[in-house]
């Protein structure tokens, strides 16, 4: 019988692909989350053949009992973005901070083999190490990116204090279907995703020539089942990337569409890309689907939702209903 996992905010973007990995591989996987981002929606594939918890991290009363006899743990639950992070540092600090301090409390009382955390390159802030390596120094610049760092530092912590085996993946740009857009501030291409369907120019951010290394979905989670599978003990912190990095004014080309430039936000960096010579080595992985293939993928969602009837498209989320709502 296959190990017994749980995935923290397996209804989400990347959260919902690696669920459908694990259960494809058989598999028993438990999902925590509490939809304030994740859709059931995301989980369509896996849902008959999961267990699935509406819960929130920090209420640790209402986890515990699930982690009983649990193998592994991947933890991606997290509030995220930026601008949102400013205005609500508290609900990002109790989610980020206390909700992994939580799963690792629990980790310890059920003696959980090993947690592979979601971590953010964002902790580099802006790096004078381009490409960016593991051993970079951290100065995360916004209260998310600290309280991601703070996660991380937790579970370094209580590896070292509890012997509690973990790998902890910085994960650069994701990007793939199911990318999540909240409001005026999602991640990049879940904002030109929105942008793509409603037929609006994208709005660029500065003038379009930073650059960022942007990370396929299906290869993050082939990172995160090789940690899985990974028998020995590592306790090893991992840059995830592609190492290349390309501008958000070739990514509007390959998408296709109009432009519009808004205002930099001060303290984000020109240039993220990421030194993946250690994950290369220790994991024996390296990214597979490029820029150009990934974007054909993501074009090929974004047909299917603006080809259907005007029913199927009442599915999109919320967030990107906002979007549109933002953009009038």
């Amino acid at each position: 019988m296959k190990k017994k996992v749980i995935v923290t905010g397996g209804a989400g973007f990347i959260g919902s692909h690696l669920v459908d990995k694990l259960v494809n591989q058989k598999y028993d996987v438990l999902v925590i989350d509490n939809l304030v981002n994740g859709q059931i929606k995301n989980l369509s594939k896996s849902y008959k053949k999961i267990k699935f918890i509406k819960a929130d991290i920090r209420n640790f009363k209402k986890i515990e009992k699930y982690f009983k006899g649990v193998a592994i743990v991947f933890h991606l639950a997290a509030l995220a973005d930026i601008v949102p992070s400013i205005k609500e540092p508290e609900s990002y600090y109790s989610t980020n901070v206390t909700g992994t301090l939580n799963v690792l409390m629990l980790c310890k009382k059920y003696q959980v083999k090993k947690i592979i955390y979601s971590a953010s390159a964002s902790c580099y802030g802006i790096s004078k190490e381009i490409p960016t390596s593991e051993s970079s120094k951290l100065s995360p610049e916004y209260p998310y990116a600290l309280t991601k760092k703070l996660g991380e530092d937790l579970i370094i912590h209580w590896g070292k204090v509890y012997k509690l085996n973990y790998t902890s993946l910085r994960l650069f740009n994701v990007y793939g279907p199911r990318s999540r857009t909240t409001g005026a501030y999602g991640a990049m291409f879940g904002v030109f995703l929105a942008q793509k369907i409603s037929n609006k120019p994208f709005t660029v951010v500065g003038n379009g020539s930073q650059k960022r290394d942007f990370t396929f979905v299906k290869d993050i989670v082939e990172v995160m089942v090789k940690c899985l599978k990974k028998k020995q003990s590592n306790n090893e912190i991992f840059n995830v990337g592609t190492g290349v990095p390309i501008s958000v004014n070739e990514i509007t080309k390959l998408l296709g569409g109009k432009k519009i430039y808004i205002p930099k936000r001060p303290g984000e960096p020109n240039t993220t890309v990421a030194n993946i010579k250690k994950i290369k080595k220790n994991l024996n992985w390296k990214p597979k689907i490029n820029i150009t293939n990934g974007v054909n993928i993501l074009l090929n969602n974004i047909n299917m939702w603006s080809n259907a009837p005007i029913w199927d498209k009442k599915s999109i989320s919320k967030a990107t209903k906002d979007w549109f709502k933002h953009l009038k």
